[in-house]
């Protein structure tokens, strides 16, 4: 097995937008540990929290979504123990039912109210540090759904507001209602469509950049290559665009120079994808706070080991055509991610 370099002392921290919350450079994404990547180890994924904490991060992301709760709930003792060391990032919008199929999506202010009291409840904490709209609903204006959300900072329930999934022009529009302290959305080596108007929109206006799946729901490690094959009954991946057939066989390639760079660091290819998304960050002089999710201590090493790697101009060039070959959407169905509605 290989051994790669998982050596750092505890990571540097930013600020997530302008009087925001000091963070660490790396936070940590909570979705996998219940639900959406098969079963869980209950004390795995509890020994991964502390590993988190004790490496420097300090933002631990969850959603009201996630296990249709379950994620915030499980959190919850570990936020008692922590609270003082820690920002804690949920979110609201994507509405679940018991039946599994159903996702909606609610930005009206009843909605954002009910759904903030029931996070607070889950997680045992009288305040939010950094609240999310998970994703909009363009019907409802950002007056009423951002000026629902800014009414809770005004009333103590949270703290600081985010985005996520937004174009350019969105963020400057909820913007104009509320200062808004983080855009979290999809962008990795394989996925640049922020980079159209979002991460633009976020730097001229102060808003720090958290991406989410920046190792590409896990295709960045280099871990395999058909989801159809290799993935176990439950994991989600099965079933999206980038992980089977013809597309997964196209993408593992694409791997290539990643690995190529890895092995010249001494590095995996997800360190070499991690420091790609900070070095690319800075490149558009923003504040970045990447969130990589794991259920495992080990990887929490790893992925946070990755901010001591600084990737040369002719590594990036390397990998500058990846996201452009990438067969796939990112979600098989894209009507509420912020690229359709650029394309639109």
């Amino acid at each position: 097995m290989t051994e790669y370099n998982t050596e750092h002392t505890t990571i540097g921290r930013v600020e997530l937008g302008a009087g925001g919350p000091l963070v660490g450079i790396q936070g940590l994404g909570c979705m996998g540990i219940s639900e959406f990547y098969g079963d869980t180890d209950e004390a795995a994924a509890r020994a991964t929290l502390d590993a988190a904490l004790a490496a420097g991060v300090t933002l631990f992301d969850t959603a009201d979504a996630y296990g249709r709760g379950a994620n915030e709930e499980f959190l919850a003792p570990f936020v008692a123990a922590h609270r003082d060391e820690i920002t804690l990032a949920t979110k609201f919008a994507i509405e679940r039912s018991d039946d599994p199929a159903h996702r909606g999506v609610r930005n009206d202010r009843a909605y954002v109210r009910r759904a903030v009291e029931g996070s607070l409840r889950r997680l045992g904490v009288e305040v939010i540090d950094l609240y999310y709209m998970h994703r909009r609903d363009p019907a409802v204006p950002f007056s009423e759904s951002v000026g629902a959300m800014a009414e809770l900072v005004r009333e103590g329930k949270v703290r600081h507001l985010g985005l996520s999934e937004v174009t350019g022009a969105e963020l400057r529009e909820a913007y104009a209602v509320h200062p808004i302290a983080a855009l979290q959305s999809e962008w990795s080596l394989f996925s640049r469509d922020v980079e159209r108007s979002a991460v633009g929109a976020a730097a001229e206006l102060g808003v720090a950049f958290v991406p989410y799946s920046p190792l590409g729901r896990g295709f960045l490690t280099g871990s395999f290559a058909d989801a159809t094959a290799e993935l176990p009954a439950g994991d989600y991946r099965r079933d999206q665009p980038r992980f089977t057939g013809v597309n997964a066989k196209t993408n593992a390639a694409l791997l290539d120079p990643v690995r190529e760079i890895a092995r010249a660091h001494g590095a995996s290819p997800a360190q070499v994808a991690l420091a790609w998304v900070q070095q690319r960050a800075v490149v558009h002089g923003l504040p970045v706070v990447p969130i990589p999710g794991t259920r495992r201590p080990g990887r929490v090493a790893e992925n946070t080991a990755a901010t001591r790697i600084t990737l040369s101009g002719p590594e990036l060039a390397l990998l500058e055509p990846i996201a452009d070959r990438v067969a796939g959407d990112r979600y098989p169905d894209m009507t509420f991610s912020s690229a359709a509605r650029e394309e639109g």
